[in-house]
């Protein structure tokens, strides 16, 4: 077996694969002093962290995630908290950076024995509509080489080889522009509330996620197409100030701005995710905007749910979870979509929509989504189920 990417989905499944005694070997193109240090998302969901216990694979995050169910809402009007760990299903997050599940499956999966292959990069999949596929790669040292297996795995992302290689006309593709852009920022900074904190102004949204109790991550939206560094520290604190409403809500700690990056919110989808012998997980299969915080537990289910189908077609020759798999995972990933689109579309008033006539019209019904959320305990029940759901 071979599987593409050493990131949380690549990981759980050889994990799972190895310690079902499938012979199976990770291809990442990235170093190991990357893999486990690049600075992802850090909500891990109940599911997700049920999936964990099941297989082992939680000790850190239970000696150091902290548990958080509550995000504060800020506008004009007025702010609100809703502790969603105590509504809908009372289903809570676990507050770990990605960088730190990444390193702790990595080890683990290394002290079982696992092999894998560090600064090798996958260029393309070939023959995935036969029983025995191959994938050629480019090592550390420049020369070419060809793995194969009876399944290639492609948890590479969204510009990885097993995309690049899906067959022709054999793919439908759907992506999605949300309009919005955003600035992410990892502050050396603790926290400022004690919530996941979402603030709504007409200048653009503002997010407030801590991380660590000495890193917080915030989110400004941002001007399409300015670079990452058009602005100095003390403008995007004083900005930040502004949008999260400090003046009325209490000042945020501020600290030095560890990293910057901006990114488009944009969503994709690939249908179907099996081709042949090669299938898709994690960004691979899909890719959802931020504001939900859903990929990454995406990634952990889509990879338990291939590890148990190859593991019965593999050793029992029971291929009907293998057969299954696309439409089973598809169907998480739509549910978290439309929870992500609902999300972005109720914390951002996009700029194309604030130049044209109906610009009043769509500002009110955000307006009308966030009075709903505030006063109705239906409304907050259901966002409690999505929010954490997978």
């Amino acid at each position: 077996m071979v599987v593409l990417g050493a990131g949380p989905a690549g990981l759980v499944l050889a994990i799972l694969l190895h310690t079902a005694g499938i012979d199976c070997v990770v291809l990442e193109r990235a170093s190991r002093a990357h893999v486990q240090t690049r600075a992802r998302a850090g909500f891990l969901a109940p599911n997700t962290v049920r999936i964990l216990d099941r297989h082992g694979l939680a000790d850190g995050l239970h000696r150091h995630g902290r548990r958080h169910g509550t995000c504060e809402f800020r506008a004009e009007d007025g702010g609100f908290r809703i502790d969603y760990g105590a509504l809908g299903r009372g289903g809570q997050h676990h507050v770990y950076p990605q960088q730190h599940l990444v390193t702790d499956l990595l080890n683990h999966y290394l002290d079982l024995g696992g092999h894998i292959r560090f600064r090798t990069e996958a260029l393309a999949v070939h023959d995935s509509d036969g029983t025995r596929p191959s994938v050629t790669t480019r090592e550390p040292d420049g020369r070419s080489t060809r793995w194969s297996a009876r399944y290639v795995a492609g948890c590479d992302g969204r510009y990885g080889a097993a995309r690049r290689s899906l067959p022709p006309g054999s793919v439908r593709h759907h992506a999605h522009d949300h309009g919005v852009t955003w600035l992410g920022l990892l502050a050396e900074a603790p926290a400022s509330l004690d919530a996941v904190g979402y603030a709504l102004h007409d200048r653009g949204f503002a997010g407030h996620m801590a991380r660590t109790p000495e890193v917080t991550r915030y989110y400004l939206q941002w001007e399409r197409g300015t670079p990452a560094d058009a602005w100095p520290e003390q403008r995007i604190w004083d900005e930040l100030d502004v949008r999260m409403r400090a003046a009325e809500h209490g000042p945020l700690r501020r600290g030095r701005l560890l990293e910057r990056g901006v990114f488009d919110l944009t969503c994709d989808v690939v249908e179907p995710l099996r081709h042949g012998s090669l299938l898709l997980a994690g960004d691979a299969a899909s890719l959802l905007a931020p504001a939900a915080a859903k990929g990454a537990n995406l990634a952990v289910l889509a990879a338990e749910m291939l590890a148990e189908a190859l593991t019965d077609a593999l050793t029992r020759g029971d291929t009907a979870g293998l057969d299954g798999y696309s439409d089973r995972c598809l169907a998480h990933i739509w549910r978290a979509q439309e929870f992500t689109g609902w999300m972005t579309r109720l914390l951002h008033a996009t700029p194309d929509r604030d130049r044209d006539a109906g610009s009043f019209f769509h500002a009110a019904l955000r307006r009308s989504r966030l009075a709903s959320l505030r006063t109705s305990c239906t409304h907050q029940d259901w966002f409690a189920e999505n929010y954490v759901g997978v």
